[in-house]
């Protein structure tokens, strides 16, 4: 199906019947939650037929990636059709039908610095869900300091050979590859002799462990590289040029963090949530309804300004630092969010078995959104001397 030609009025009608016919019903739950989000890739259990079949037909007509080029397999929208697009899944309280970190950072990454041979073979893998990818940043003495990465990439003539570690990495146990930043010249500035290679994650030589946490859950892994053998065509850019790659992934990183935590209670008004977590009598409690409406004016105002970039991003002028500021908001609105469910449940809400589920382990988890991508103090800063000019 094309609808890149179509005016914003047929595109809308066209959208809504496809959507009739192809989204299943148990698919308009509005539930974006992290036990229902699809991840896709070669090993992903299915939570359901539906959850199956609603994947496969967006990624039949790209509506998993739908700003993508077409030539790979994404819809070729326009912003102003993908401003459609999302209005009318929130219209039917439907699920995002894939999320990944390859949509959300690889796949924009491969757009702007990939070769066409790349783009090729790695897109439509994206797109269709069938490869999960993970995130190789972060190191043990490499985190808010990125360029500081240790992990080595020795030139062994037609491929690289991979030493190091890697630590946080998110679902690096269930992921298929890897992105990773691996220092290729060790005698250069730190922040040149850096380069963006993929990794599989089944190579000989590759081992992750994951990281209890405290919330129960273990998302985050330590990723370790003996000897592994990766070829010279996964590289993406220039040798030691990938530090140019992470910082422009890393804008798109924080983009997504701000904006997904705007849809951390599923995409519903959060006086609904709290009224179903505490109950209308607990509900009418007035320092709970202002605190609230405060959040949710707040969160109206970051959402607009996500948008505005996006519009500016449109006609070429990039969100560059201001994601520092997109994303310190968005994570703490979410930290915020999650403190006043928390709240409104009472000490009933910490009880992991009992009517409120998972929310106190989320509660805890959504700690670790104001470290993840850049830590807080780490946007404070940024925000403070790129964006207000302030002295460092």
């Amino acid at each position: 199906m094309s609808w890149a030609l179509q005016d914003p009025e047929s595109f809308c009608d066209t959208l809504r019947s496809w959507l009739h016919t192809h989204c299943p019903p148990a698919m308009r739950d509005g539930l974006n939650t992290e036990a229902t989000i699809c991840w896709g890739g070669k090993n992903w259990q299915f939570t359901s037929e539906d959850q199956k079949l609603w994947m496969q037909n967006a990624a039949d007509v790209g509506l998993t990636t739908p700003r993508w080029p077409a030539a790979y397999g994404g819809a070729d929208l326009s912003r102003e059709q993908e401003k459609i697009y999302l209005e009318e899944l929130a219209r039917i309280n439907a699920r995002m039908p894939l999320l990944s970190f390859g949509i959300w950072m690889l796949g924009p990454a491969l757009l702007a610095f990939g070769s066409e041979a790349q783009k090729q073979k790695y897109l439509p893998q994206i797109i269709r869900g069938e490869r999960r990818w993970c995130q190789g940043y972060s190191e043990p003495g490499a985190g808010s300091d990125l360029a500081n990465v240790q992990t080595k990439a020795e030139d062994m003539g037609d491929h690289y050979l991979i030493n190091g570690q890697k630590i946080w990495t998110s679902y690096a146990d269930k992921a298929d590859w890897i992105f990773a930043l691996v220092r290729t010249d060790r005698d250069a500035p730190k922040h040149k002799g850096i380069s963006f290679i993929l990794i599989d994650m089944e190579s000989e030589g590759v081992s992750t462990r994951p990281i209890p946490l405290i919330s129960g859950a273990s998302a985050f892994c330590e990723t370790f590289f003996d000897n592994v053998k990766v070829p010279k065509e996964n590289v993406v850019g220039e040798v030691n040029k990938g530090w140019d790659i992470a910082k422009y992934l890393l804008t798109h990183e924080r983009e997504m963090i701000s904006g997904n935590n705007q849809g951390l209670t599923s995409g519903r008004p959060l006086g609904a949530v709290l009224a179903q977590t505490a109950g209308q009598e607990r509900l009418s409690d007035a320092s709970l309804r202002a605190a609230a409406m405060e959040c949710e004016i707040d969160a109206l105002s970051v959402g607009l300004t996500l948008e505005r970039y996006k519009d500016q991003a449109e006609v070429g002028a990039g969100v560059g630092d201001a994601s520092a500021m997109l994303k310190y908001m968005g994570t703490e609105l979410n930290k915020q969010r999650y403190e006043l469910m928390m709240s409104a449940g009472g000490s009933e809400a910490l009880d992991t078995d009992g009517a409120h589920g998972d929310l106190a382990m989320d509660w805890l988890r959504s700690k670790a959104n104001s470290i993840e991508g850049g830590t807080s103090e780490v946007m404070l800063g940024i925000i403070s001397r790129r964006i207000l000019g302030l002295p460092g």
